[in-house]
């Protein structure tokens, strides 16, 4: 599977509004998921975004079964994909935290999210995905969810 560029911060591209995906278990999906996979592992991100190698679509994948070397104190995030995601906050309390990102390499920010949260969607077969996480989970969740709404976390 192919390591894609991951876009920078500035690139146009990174704006966009990623469009839902209507079918599922195709093998243009699965070359999709690989290839993410690939990139993420080799960048040593938390997570990654179809749109930061430049796919529009709601696709995000996140986890690993190993210490990140990125985030060597942060608990394990299960591996997921995750498919037209929605977030729901679960009650209204917030933390601030560092993050980083592979589309603004080099830099770090506190940024705020909310520490309860419920999402859902699908995985790359259609089958639906409904957790209730918190913590380094849910941050990392909504980190590459907003990727999905053109947003990076400087924008927060």
């Amino acid at each position: 599977m192919p390591v894609h560029q991951i876009l920078k911060m500035g690139d146009a591209r990174l704006l966009r509004v990623a469009e839902p995906v209507t079918v599922f278990d195709t093998p243009e999906l699965h070359t999709l998921i690989a290839d993410m996979r690939e990139t993420m592992a080799t960048a040593n991100g938390a997570g990654l975004a179809a749109p930061q190698i430049g796919v529009h679509l709601q696709v995000v994948i996140f986890g690993s079964p190993h210490p990140n070397p990125r985030y060597p104190d942060r608990p394990r995030v299960p591996e997921t994909v995750l498919i037209n995601p929605v977030i729901t906050p679960i009650g209204t309390e917030e933390e601030q935290d560092w993050e980083g990102c592979l589309s603004v390499p080099g830099l770090r920010g506190m940024v705020p999210r909310w520490v309860h949260i419920r999402y859902t969607g699908f995985d790359e077969k259609g089958h639906p995905i409904d957790r209730t996480v918190n913590g380094f989970h849910a941050r990392v969740v909504q980190h590459e969810c907003d990727h999905l709404i053109g947003k990076l976390y400087p924008m927060n």
